[in-house]
Formats: structure tokens, C-alpha cells, sequence
């Protein structure tokens, strides 16, 4: 039978692919990692680690092993988990990811109500980019996550539309289409923009949109990219260019310091999903706030 610890020991390993360092983050001597992966690779009957000049990499059978490895040691956190919470209230550690704006706002507000409900529950939010949260769930750092975009899910990840959010175009109240309050797509041309990296889901759904109303969004005339929604906000505030953020930021971050401005036969529009990765076992603490985020989401039927 497989010890857990050694698994353990094994994954940190995997992950770091150093010994030494591996050793630091268990607080355990480096020849007692390599113990540990020895018992592990003479059990199996394969060895899991190859040295590639002055670096370790996995073999084809480590590889192969690290997911197994990973939804054992989680499913018996979670059995341990579960077990407790039948003589005690919910408890556990929740994980989450986050890659999205309106996910970083809500986020807080949702972790805080359930908390109050489940006073011995803990929490770690991870705020991140759309393909870091997706790995961090597949590998289960993370239970759960909120992301913006369906494209990189698998057949493993359970998702449920959570809301809608609009993505609005926004100038600074001196600026000329202030005024107006809507604009032509055309309109669109002469001006400067602030927008986001092209792999964020604000980017994405905005040259969809964009492209359905027949716009090619490399027509705008790009001057800065920035990492953020908010970033974003602050640009246009210092009148560098206009943008497009979501909502959640005018409505919670700038507050009538940008004005939201309307183009004529466009709504722009991101679905944000909370999602799990079905092959990792939900304690009573998951259980718990998959069904409390499920009540608060706007779909009441699941995505296929």
C-alpha cells in the first residue's frame, strides 16, 4: 500500500524538481527526501526521477504518478476532513482561484457570508492570471475557481454560470464623447486605447464582440497595455487614452470618475463560471460552499 507521506514528499519533489529544496518546504533534511523517494521508487518497481545534466526531471512512470499522487493525498485530507465535521461543526480549508475582475470583487463579499456561517472553516484566495487558476484547479492547489473563459476547461471541470458581467467602454468626463454618451463603432478608429494583454478574458470577450458587429479590433490604435482592469481606470483618469473594463471596477473601484460611454448596436458582456475539478474528492467544507455559491449564482441550470 502506498504510504501518503512518501506520496507527499514525492509531489514536492515533483513540483520543485530540487531535493534540497523540496526538503526546506517539509521541513525535512534532503537525504531524508531521497529516502523517502527511493522506498517509493523500489515499491513501484520504476524510478521517477531522471537527471538531465544539472537538472532533475520526471521519468515517463513519475508522471504518470504525480496526478494519482496528488487526488490520493487530497482525498484523504478530505476523508479526514468529513469525519471530523460529523462530531463538529463544517471545518476544512477552502482553496480558491480567482482570474477575473468582477470574481475579485464578489469574491470577498461571498468568502466573508459563508464564513460567517461556517465560523471554523478557513480560506485561501488565490488571485491570479485565467491559465494559472485552470492548472492550479486541474493539480488541485485550488477546489474551486471563478474564470471567465470555457475554452480551457476539460472534461473533468464541473462549471456553472455564477454571472454576467458588462464590459464597458469608458473616457475621462473631459473627453469629447462625454457628452454624447453613445458613439459609432467607427468612432472608434480615432481614437487612443488602453487595453488589456490579449490572453485576458476582458481582451477576449471584447474582439468577439467587437468582431460580430464588424470591427476588427486591431484597428484600434493601442498605446499602452496594462495588466489590470484597474490599472486600466487610472490610466484613462490621467486622460492617456479611453478603455474598456468591467463594470464591477466603475461601479466599485472608480465611482463616477470615468464616464461609461455606449456604441451604437453593441453590448459587450463576460460570463463569469465557478468551477471544481470533478476527479478531487469534495470534503464537508467544499460540499458546503459549492452549494452556498450554486444558490448565489444568476443560472439556476448547469452548463454542458
Amino acid at each position: 500500500m502506498l504510504d501518503l507521506h512518501q506520496l507527499e514528499v514525492f509531489i514536492t519533489a515533483a513540483e520543485l524538481l530540487n531535493f534540497s529544496q523540496a526538503g526546506s518546504r517539509l521541513h525535512i533534511s534532503q537525504p531524508s527526501v531521497t529516502q523517502h523517494i527511493q522506498s517509493l521508487e523500489s515499491q513501484l518497481g520504476n524510478p521517477l526521477f531522471i537527471r538531465q545534466g544539472k537538472k532533475l526531471a520526471l521519468t515517463e512512470a513519475g508522471s504518470l504518478l504525480l496526478p494519482i499522487a496528488r487526488r490520493l493525498v487530497l482525498s484523504s485530507m478530505r476523508a479526514e476532513e468529513t469525519l471530523e465535521s460529523l462530531t463538529t461543526e463544517v471545518s476544512g480549508h477552502l482553496h480558491v482561484g480567482c482570474s477575473t475582475t468582477p470574481g475579485k470583487y464578489r469574491l470577498p463579499r461571498l468568502m466573508a457570508d459563508f464564513m460567517r456561517a461556517n465560523p471554523h472553516v478557513q480560506a485561501t484566495c488565490s488571485v491570479t492570471s485565467r491559465s494559472q487558476v485552470l492548472r492550479l484547479l486541474e493539480k488541485g492547489s485550488v477546489d474551486f475557481a471563478f474564470t471567465s473563459s470555457t475554452r480551457e476547461f476539460n472534461q473533468y471541470t464541473e462549471f456553472k454560470k455564477f454571472l454576467s458581467d458588462p464590459v464597458l467602454l469608458i473616457v475621462h468626463p473631459n473627453h469629447p464623447w462625454a457628452t454624447l454618451g453613445q458613439i459609432q463603432l467607427e468612432d472608434l478608429r480615432t481614437e487612443r486605447f488602453i487595453m488589456r494583454e490579449d490572453s485576458s478574458g476582458t481582451y477576449e470577450v471584447t474582439r468577439t464582440s467587437l468582431a460580430q458587429a464588424g470591427f476588427n479590433i486591431h484597428d484600434l490604435q493601442v498605446i499602452l497595455t496594462l495588466g489590470n482592469s484597474e490599472a486600466i481606470a487610472m490610466a484613462v483618469m490621467q486622460q492617456i487614452g479611453v478603455g474598456f473594463i468591467s463594470q464591477s471596477v466603475v461601479q466599485n473601484f472608480i465611482c463616477g470618475r470615468v464616464i461609461p460611454i455606449q456604441m451604437e448596436g453593441i453590448q459587450i458582456t463576460q460570463e463569469i463560471y465557478f468551477c471544481r475539478n470533478k476527479l478531487h474528492t469534495m470534503g464537508n467544507a467544499q460540499s458546503k460552499f459549492w452549494s452556498f455559491i450554486l444558490s448565489q449564482a444568476e443560472a439556476s441550470e448547469p452548463i454542458h
